[in-house]
């Protein structure tokens, strides 16, 4: 079963993010609540996946993406975001993000996008 770690500075979104992947059968081992805590969990982890928001206080999304890759450049990243990011979406694209999904979620969507990076559950 693949193994998620979610990452924003959003509670809400934190706590949808991980009750919906953890609906559709997935994993999630666990959560940081920004990027510098990210990159430590993601180290500590090592999961399968990690979800990771584009705007946070501390590291954004891209320069944790950009930290995550420095230590496993064949980590998996998919990019959380709102609609109106495409200019950042298609910065973490060409940082190594494997894909993203829209917030707000919805719950069909992200199935297939995380499907596409790890597979079932």
């Amino acid at each position: 079963m693949p193994r998620i770690l979610v990452v924003d500075d959003n509670d809400f979104e934190r706590n949808l993010l991980h009750t919906t992947l953890s609906s559709l059968g997935y994993d999630v081992i666990g959560t940081a609540s920004n990027g510098r805590e990210g990159v430590e969990q993601f180290l500590k982890l090592k999961p399968d996946l990690v979800m990771l928001d584009l705007v946070m206080p501390e590291m954004n999304g891209i320069e944790t993406l950009r930290e995550i890759k420095k230590h496993d450049p064949d980590a998996r990243v998919m990019i959380c975001s709102t609609a109106d990011q495409d200019a950042m979406i298609s910065l973490a694209k060409r940082n190594g993000a494997k894909g993203y999904v829209v917030k707000p979620y919805q719950t069909e969507a992200l199935s297939t996008a995380v499907k596409k990076v790890v597979g079932d559950p």
